[in-house]
């Protein structure tokens, strides 16, 4: 393995507290000359935002090193000639569309493509139904999905996510959603594009077992489960099997090690930065 794909929230972070010894590992991986990414599902919020949070956190990140849907969608949609979106996410996620004609506020018809991030409480009854009249309108548009993470932790408890108001529009209308975000394996070869790297030669490390684990498997990437963030005991039950399991990323320098000598088993937890 000569790549690391990581995860953010659940794996450097959760909620405003930086998880034990996160900026050590980044310095580790940055010494070891280890290329890497990271990987988030966040659509609440823009990159620099991002960076901005995790640099509160003592987590030193470039915002170029950072691979979000919208980026990811915003690329897409470029190739294709397709400009004019319904934009369903924060009003400060916008930042990361520039480039794209989004309709007024309170359309419902006329778009190329409706695009659905995660809006928080954002969400009630005449939002989604504007996001299925528009859907409904012809000739019919394509309805991107930010990701499918169906849920994630918050201080105070679990929230749902973007996927399952995604499965409603796309039960509503039949329109069949492309998803430019994990799990997809479309948003993995770009992450794997960016960082420089074959599938076979990257780790995805994560805490979610379907859309970080599952997801990059899909992909033929390598995988490292965290316990921390939203993982469950019963992930290790769901019959999705990581190549690793660990109980924190403080563990991932001792594991890449043991790895790289093969001799990491199969889900042993580690501990120590060397």
């Amino acid at each position: 393995m000569n790549a690391i794909l990581l995860d953010l929230d659940g794996v450097l972070y959760q909620g405003d507290q930086a998880l034990p010894k996160a900026d050590e590992v980044l310095d580790w991986i940055r010494r070891q000359a280890i290329r890497h990414l990271f990987l988030t599902n966040t659509t609440s919020r823009p990159r620099a935002a991002i960076v901005e949070k995790l640099s509160r956190l003592g987590i030193a990140v470039d915002t170029e090193d950072i691979l979000t849907p919208p980026v990811a969608a915003r690329a897409w949609l470029a190739e294709r000639g397709l400009a004019r979106v319904a934009l369903f996410v924060n009003p400060s996620t916008r930042a990361d569309f520039t480039g794209l004609t989004p309709l007024a506020p309170d359309a419902e018809g006329g778009a190329e493509a409706v695009i659905l991030g995660d809006m928080g409480t954002g969400w009630d009854y005449p939002t989604l139904n504007r996001a299925f009249r528009l859907l409904m309108a012809e000739p019919r548009p394509l309805l991107i999905a930010l990701g499918m993470t169906r849920y994630w932790r918050a201080p105070d408890g679990l929230r749902l996510d973007t996927a399952p108001f995604v499965a409603a529009l796309q039960h509503a209308t039949g329109v069949e959603p492309i998803v430019l975000g994990k799990p997809a394996r479309p948003f993995f070869e770009t992450a794997l594009t960016a960082a420089g790297s074959t599938a076979a030669e990257t780790l995805m490390v994560g805490d979610d077992i379907r859309s970080d684990i599952a997801g990059a498997q899909a992909a033929g990437l390598k995988t490292l489960l965290v316990r921390t963030g939203k993982f469950r005991p019963a992930d290790l039950e769901s019959g999705i099997r990581p190549d690793g399991v660990i109980d924190s990323i403080a563990d991932l320098p001792a594991w890449w090690q043991r790895a790289d000598a093969g001799t990491s088993g199969s889900a042993e937890p580690v501990s120590g930065i060397p």
